[in-house]
Formats: structure tokens, sequence, C-alpha cells
């Protein structure tokens, strides 16, 4: 494939996905959320009313499968651009069978599913999951971390948040939208953030979506859509999401932006999306996460999520909320690779555009020869390598360390005999 030809398609692609917007097309209207909490608390909770409402992408489908063909897929960026095509065709379909089991089945080819199990690990997201949950039930169950207050009207929050984004990306470049109709607190795109207004976000919530939304999702937008030859790595694809939530959610552990409440809702969320596809309804999914602690408020917001374009009754869920957990392993997993073999370029690959884990390494030749080029956006928790490396390598020793055989007694009688053995030398 020659460079023209690239070229082309890379200028080509952008305008066969602008129609297919999986979040807009699954977005639900204003008021279910209020009828719903009443009828709850009044003790005569049902199902949200929602009209599904399919959307015909045939035509788009159609233009992305001939350009598929178009593309030279033994040269890695030709098969980079088949690939976001193919992901953009999926999702297509998939808005197009919103409310059947097929939709399901077309989200998990885009997110996966929690219960796919990795064979070489032998573990699913779920075990993930679970492993967090009981981790830190006790912690909670004991009261020592109360929850981070909301109050801060998303005013306000926006007004805190445009200096600290000016100062990243430089004055004005990103704005900030405030939007009434968001499932989630935040939203960010190549060149904005929308917040939901009406929202309340706490203190905890400056770092945490700082990091995750500006920092990584933005910046890695921004990136992508900067290089020279190939501004389709500035493309939000389906196939990204996975990678770019990890990087997201890893940047929020690394920087101490993360709370025990923010990792229980990433693992509640991948276990509630279970639970949608072995059958609970809206309704249990709801109070699962209300028996978990959250608000009802933020119940429902999380299952709605869940149930975006998925049939209400059970059986079938919107599976993107897996992608978090599933996303936050895969990154680590792949930079503590990265460190041990001595392939620290990978890291920067990853904030080069938005990318999958796969791309990092497969577009590495093109990294290598300048064709490529390094990110210019990268946040500082992902720019010095010795503390990444150090970080890293920390984490991977400690993992073989086995809690389920010490407590703290052990520890004590461990302390004791070193003592005595010191007063004795």
């Amino acid at each position: 494939m020659g460079t023209a030809s690239l070229s082309e398609l890379d200028a080509a692609l952008p305008g066969l996905t602008r129609k297919i917007r999986v979040l807009d097309a699954l977005a639900w209207p204003d008021g279910i959320e209020q009828v719903f909490l009443s009828q709850w608390h009044a003790g005569n909770a049902q199902l949200p009313k929602v009209q599904l409402q399919p959307r015909e992408h045939g035509a788009d489908i159609a233009a992305l499968e001939a350009f598929i063909g178009q593309c030279d897929q033994g040269h890695p960026a030709g098969r980079f651009l088949a690939m976001t095509a193919r992901s953009y065709a999926t999702a297509g379909r998939m808005l197009g069978v919103i409310g059947t089991s097929e939709f399901t089945r077309c989200s998990a080819a885009l997110y996966r599913r929690p219960d796919f199990l990795y064979p070489r690990q032998n573990l699913t997201m779920l075990d993930a999951a679970g492993f967090f949950l009981k981790t830190t039930d006790a912690l909670l169950g004991s009261e020592q971390i109360p929850p981070s207050e909301a109050d801060i009207p998303a005013e306000d929050f926006a007004a805190w948040m445009q200096p600290e984004i000016d100062r990243f990306f430089g004055a004005r470049r990103i704005r900030i939208v405030l939007d009434p109709n968001l499932a989630s607190k935040a939203i960010a795109g190549t060149s904005r953030i929308r917040l939901r207004a009406g929202a309340l976000f706490s203190e905890l919530d400056k770092q945490q979506l700082l990091q995750h939304e500006a920092f990584v999702h933005v910046a890695t937008a921004q990136n992508g859509a900067s290089q020279p030859n190939l501004k389709c790595l500035g493309l939000g694809a389906p196939r990204t999401t996975q990678t770019q939530e990890g990087i997201a959610t890893l940047a929020e552990l690394f920087t101490g932006s993360m709370d025990i409440n923010r990792l229980r809702r990433v693992a509640l969320r991948a276990l509630a999306v279970q639970q949608a596809l072995d059958g609970a309804d809206f309704i249990q999914v709801f109070e699962g996460f209300v028996n978990a602690g959250q608000s009802p408020q933020e119940s429902f917001r999380s299952t709605q999520r869940i149930f975006r374009g998925a049939d209400l009754r059970g059986g079938s869920a919107f599976t993107k909320d897996a992608a978090y957990l599933t996303g936050l392993l895969g990154v680590h997993t792949l930079l503590r690779v990265a460190i041990r073999d001595n392939r620290p370029e990978l890291v920067g690959h990853l904030f080069a555009g938005r990318l999958t884990l796969a791309d990092t390494v497969r577009l590495a030749p093109l990294f290598e020869a300048g064709w490529l080029q390094q990110p210019t956006y990268i946040p500082g928790w992902a720019c010095d390598m010795r503390r990444l490396a150090a970080n890293l390598a920390f984490s991977a020793f400690i993992a073989q360390i086995r809690l389920d055989v010490l407590d703290l007694p052990m520890f004590m009688a461990f302390a004791d005999e070193h003592e005595a053995d010191a007063s004795a030398q």
C-alpha cells in the first residue's frame, strides 16, 4: 500500500464513522429516574418505561465494509484502519438491533463480557471484581472510611477544572460544557469535556476526573488527531474502549486519585453486568447496587448504564462497564511486560493516540521509523520511566505475597521474635 493510498483512507474513515454514535443512540430521555425512584421509595417499583429505538445504519455499514476491502492489512497502518472500520461496523449493527439478544452479542464483541475466561491465567474479570469487593468489604464494614461528600455544583467544578486543563493543554484548547442528559458525571471528547449539569461533585472527583477524562481520554485523542500520517489514531473507536478505560483507571490508581468507593463502583459494575446477562432485571440489579451501599440515585444511574439499549426484563446488557476492570488489568500487565522486556517505548505508544494494547506493539515499527510521532501530551505519572518501573516492579513482587495465610497476631509474633533475637545479640 502506497503512502498516498494510506493518506486517502485515513482521510476518508472519519466521515464513514460520523453517524455511528453509540452513547448518544443509547441515551435515555429526561424524567425516567425521578419516576422510577418515586415508585421505588413508595414500595411499588416498576421497570422504567423506555422506548427502545433501533437505529438503521445499513448504508454506513456497507460503506465501512467496502472501505475494509481497500485496506492492505499486511501493512500495520492498513490493518489498524481496517480493524477500526470493522469496530464501527459492529457498533452500527449493534445499534440496529437495540433491545434484542443480538444487541448483547455485538456489545460483547466490542467490549467483552465479565465472564470471559483468560485461559492462560485461568481467571475472569468476575474473579477480579469479587476479590476487590471482598478485600474492601471489611474496611467499609468497620466504618473506617467515610464516603466523600459531594457538595460541589457542576458550575463550580467546571470553573475549577478549566484552569487545570489550560495549564496542561494550553489556554482554551479544551472546553468544558455542562450537559443535563449525561448518564455519567463526565464524558471526554477530542476538544471538550462534558459534565452532567445538576450533578454534585466531591473534592476527590477533582483529581479523579482530571486524570481520567482530561489527561488520558482528551490527551490521547489530541495526540492521535495531531499525527501527520495517521490521524485516525484520534478516533474513539469502540475497539479502543478497554485500553482507554484501562489507562484512565490506572492513572487514578497511580496518582492516588482513586478511593475505595471508586474501586468498588468499578468492581460492582462488572458484577452487575454479569447479573443482567444471567437474567436479573433492572429492579434486581438496581437493588443489588443499593444493598452494596450506593445511594438510590447513584444506583439508578449505575443500573441505567448497564441497561442502555438492552431488554430491561433481564438476560441482556450493554457490557461496556465491564471494560474498566478488563482494561485496568490489561494495561497494568502490558506495562509490567514492557518494563520486564526493556520496551519502555511502549508506554509512549499507549498515549500516542487511541489504540488497543495489540496496536502498541503492532505499530511499533512505524514509531521507530518516525512515520508515527511520539505523544505531545502525556501525564506526569507516565513520563518518568524510573518511577513507573519502580511502581510496577514493586506491584509485581507484592502480588506473590499470600495474604490468606497471614493475620495480625502472626505479624506481632514475628515482630516480637525479631526483637528477642536482636536483644540476644
